[in-house]
């Protein structure tokens, strides 16, 4: 164990985020997402939630100040009456790590895959809420 670290995060969550390199992504995935199918790297974090993930790597995670959206979240489909309350925690937790200035795209859902195919890691988690998943840009520590 170590100090600072949020107890959430698997060693071998900590070692993905410290392989990253600035404008890597990284992939919040829930329990519905084809993770296994989608990630050159897939970290498993079953049986925790997305906020509590997306929490806990912001502590550690810089988002890219570069570009306007470090932040992406997969649209609802169209047709689809779901309204996903969890992008209210979402932005939340955001705000509080990065202020109100950090940017959200909304990705429709096949282009959401496309890119969780590029992505540095996908970390499929547990969760059960709809359309919580998540894309993020890592940034420069300074």
């Amino acid at each position: 164990m170590l100090k600072g670290i949020p107890t959430i995060i698997s060693p071998e969550l900590l070692k993905t985020l410290m392989e990253m390199g600035h404008g890597d992504t990284i992939v919040l995935a829930d329990g519905n997402f084809p993770a296994a199918s989608c990630a050159r790297r897939l970290v498993r974090a079953d049986g925790h939630g997305v906020t509590a993930l997306l929490d806990a790597i912001l502590e550690l995670f810089p988002l890219d100040t570069y570009v306007a959206e470090p932040v992406g979240l997969m649209q609802v489909v169209p047709g689809d009456p779901t309204v996903p309350t969890i992008w209210d925690e979402y932005r939340a937790v955001i705000a509080r790590h990065e202020g109100e200035g950090a940017g959200i795209e909304m990705i429709e859902r096949f282009e959401f895959y496309e890119r969780a195919k590029r992505a540095y890691a996908v970390v499929a988690t547990g969760e059960t809420a709809t359309y919580a998943n998540v894309i993020l840009t890592k940034g420069v520590i300074k």
